[in-house]
C-alpha cells in the first residue's frame, strides 16, 4: 500500500509540473493578445479573472487529490477594499502568490521583472497590471501610483523566499516601509504557516515532499506608520508583528532544518 500511494503521489506531482507547463504559456500567449487589443481597464479585469480562476483550479486539483489541506478563509476579508491596502505575508514558498491571488484576484503584485518579460510566463501578469522589479525606484514609482489610485498591492516584505536557515522569516527589505510612508497606507500582515518546506528557496522542482501539504493564511491587524517614526523604525516595528506571531506556539509553526 506504501509502494503505490509513493508512486501514486508521484504521478501527481508530475501532473501539476505538467498542468502550469500547459497553462502558464497559454495564459501568456492569451495576456500578450489581450493586452494589444483591450481598452486598460478591460485589460486588467480580464488579466486578474484568468489569473483568479488558474489558480483556483489548480487549488481546487490539489485538495481533490488530496495533496493539499489548506486553511485560506481570513484571506477573503482582503477583497472588495474600497481605500488602498498593503498586503504583505511572510514569503515561505514559490508558490504563496496563487493562493492569495485566488482569493484576493484585485491584488496587483510585485513581481520580479524577469518573470513579466518572459514571453512564456510574464502576459497574464503584465494583463493583469502585475509590478515589475527591474529597478527599485521605477517600482517604487508605480507602486505609489496604483496606490494613490485606492488599488490593493501585494508585496512581500521579505524581498525573497525566506532562507532556509532563517528560524522564522529573513529580515524586512524597506520597500513596504517606505510605500506605507510616501502613501499613508495601511500594511496588512498576512502570516503564513506550513508543514512542509515544499517550494522554499532552493527547493528542486523535482523533489517530493511528504504529502498532504498543510497550508495556513492568517491576516493580522492593518499597521500605520507614526508621524514621528523614520521608515527604518517602522520596517523594524512591522519585523516585530511577524516574528511575535510566527513564534506562537500553532501546529503548523516553522521547524528548524535539521
Amino acid at each position: 500500500m506504501f509502494v503505490v500511494k509513493y508512486y501514486w503521489e508521484w504521478f501527481l506531482l508530475l501532473m501539476g509540473l505538467v498542468y502550469w507547463a500547459i497553462t502558464a504559456p497559454a495564459i501568456s500567449m492569451t495576456g500578450t493578445i489581450l493586452s494589444a487589443i483591450l481598452p486598460q481597464k478591460m485589460a486588467l479585469s480580464c488579466g486578474r479573472f484568468l489569473l483568479q480562476k488558474d489558480f483556483q483550479f489548480f487549488v481546487f486539483l490539489l485538495k481533490v487529490t488530496g495533496l493539499l489541506i489548506l486553511d485560506d478563509k481570513e484571506l477573503k476579508s482582503l477583497t472588495g477594499h474600497k481605500e488602498a491596502i498593503i498586503i504583505a505575508p511572510n514569503h515561505t514558498a514559490l508558490w504563496d502568490i496563487v493562493f492569495i491571488a485566488a482569493q484576493v484576484p484585485e491584488a496587483v503584485c510585485v513581481m520580479k521583472g524577469v518573470i513579466l518579460s518572459n514571453p512564456l510566463l510574464g502576459g497574464g501578469a503584465r494583463l493583469a497590471g502585475y509590478i515589475p522589479i527591474n529597478s527599485i525606484s521605477q517600482m517604487l514609482k508605480l507602486a505609489v501610483q496604483r496606490l494613490k489610485q485606492n488599488e490593493t498591492l501585494l508585496m512581500f516584505p521579505e524581498g525573497t523566499r525566506t532562507k532556509t536557515d532563517a528560524q522564522w522569516l529573513n529580515p524586512l527589505k524597506g520597500g513596504v516601509a517606505l510605500l506605507a510612508k510616501r502613501t499613508k497606507t495601511p500594511v496588512v500582515p498576512v502570516f503564513i504557516r506550513s508543514n512542509t518546506r515544499f517550494y522554499e528557496k532552493g527547493w528542486p522542482l523535482y523533489k517530493k515532499p511528504d504529502f498532504p501539504l498543510k497550508i495556513s493564511f492568517s491576516v493580522g491587524d492593518p499597521v500605520l506608520k507614526h508621524e514621528d517614526e523614520s521608515v527604518q523604525e517602522f520596517s523594524q516595528r512591522l519585523e516585530k508583528i511577524y516574528l511575535d506571531e510566527l513564534a506562537k506556539p500553532h501546529p503548523l509553526r516553522r521547524v528548524p532544518n535539521p
